[in-house]
């Protein structure tokens, strides 16, 4: 069995309040402390068929501009999901199956690209705006009883466990894969980066405080009593763990190598995206109104976050 990461977008950052200050509020936290951001999902070859868990953001996503008050953003294109996917030599009739961790599009957006795949995600993610009129989804109701400490899950296939995470999302999942006396731990977004994962914190993006908190809380249990390589969607830490078979050791965390930031002036088109889900703002399907002129109180359509989770496209 072999896993790969589907790299496409790189030289991101993620700040400090952002990561850490889901439960004790942003405030408590610095925002010049930028933690290194990117995207990247994941493929699992088992040797008789290939698996995906998430296929990235859909083709055309505008990049961000961020700024000095940008809590969070999620890089530079290297290419588009899709020529990421082909670069590590499948193509899309090969895939058989895809674990969705959650309906977000950073997470979603390729889906229909890939024709002979069953699609399994959480019976609870169902009515997400994203999925909506996707062919071949398999809802989840992980039947299989406990995985572990994880009181819910789902086999897929010998050494390949769906499991429910409820919290980022209320239909969020993660995927544990079994190879070599390891457990590689895939899932979106539990953390956005390994630090909060070692500080014990949540993010300030989920859609249920007290599962996210159990749901971590379950996470770092299973990681203290398993060597865990812990892959993460949003930071170079993740495919840096795989690469490097790295098993996470709590109480001694991986150095912190910080993200380098050049906030040079670059045009930007009027455009605006949530570096939560992706959801772009465009004002001319919008009447015309500039993002900037909208209320306050005004949230993301799909992922109900602030204005402030937003960024210039």
């Amino acid at each position: 069995m072999i896993i790969k990461a589907v790299k496409f977008r790189k030289d991101g950052f993620y700040t400090q309040p952002f990561v850490f200050g889901g439960t004790e509020g942003m405030e408590k936290f610095d925002r010049n402390i930028r933690y290194r951001g990117s995207l990247q999902n994941y493929l699992i070859d088992t040797g008789d068929e290939v698996i995906l868990v998430d296929t990235g953001l859909p083709a055309g996503t505008p990049e961000e501009k961020p700024d000095e008050n940008s809590l969070g953003y999620t890089g530079k294109d290297i290419c588009s999901y899709m020529e990421a996917f082909a670069t590590l030599g499948y193509k899309p009739e090969q895939v058989t199956k895809i674990l969705l961790t959650h309906k977000h599009s950073d997470h979603s957006g390729e889906l229909r690209s890939f024709p002979n795949a069953k699609i399994y995600v959480n019976a609870d993610e169902l009515s997400a705006a994203e999925l909506q009129g996707i062919p071949n989804l398999v809802p989840v109701t992980f039947t299989d009883g406990a995985y572990e400490n994880f009181p819910e899950s789902q086999k897929i296939r010998d050494g390949v466990t769906f499991i429910k995470a409820k919290g980022h999302t209320n239909g969020n999942s993660l995927v544990i894969v079994e190879k070599d006396g390891l457990f590689y731990m895939i899932h979106g977004d539990i953390t956005y980066v390994d630090e909060a994962l070692y500080e014990n914190k949540l993010s300030v993006v989920y859609d249920d405080m007290s599962a996210a908190r159990a749901t971590l809380d379950r996470v770092r249990e299973f990681v203290r009593n398993h060597p865990t390589v812990y892959c993460g969607t949003h930071t170079p830490q993740g495919y840096e763990n795989l690469e490097a078979n790295r098993v996470m050791d709590l109480d001694h965390p991986v150095e912190t190598v910080l993200a380098e930031v050049n906030f040079a002036e670059q045009t930007a088109t009027g455009k605006y995206v949530c570096s939560i889900c992706g959801y772009v703002y465009d004002p001319a399907e919008h009447d015309g109104v500039a993002f900037e002129d909208l209320p306050d109180d005004w949230r993301c359509p799909r992922c109900k976050q602030p204005k402030e989770k937003f960024n210039p496209a």
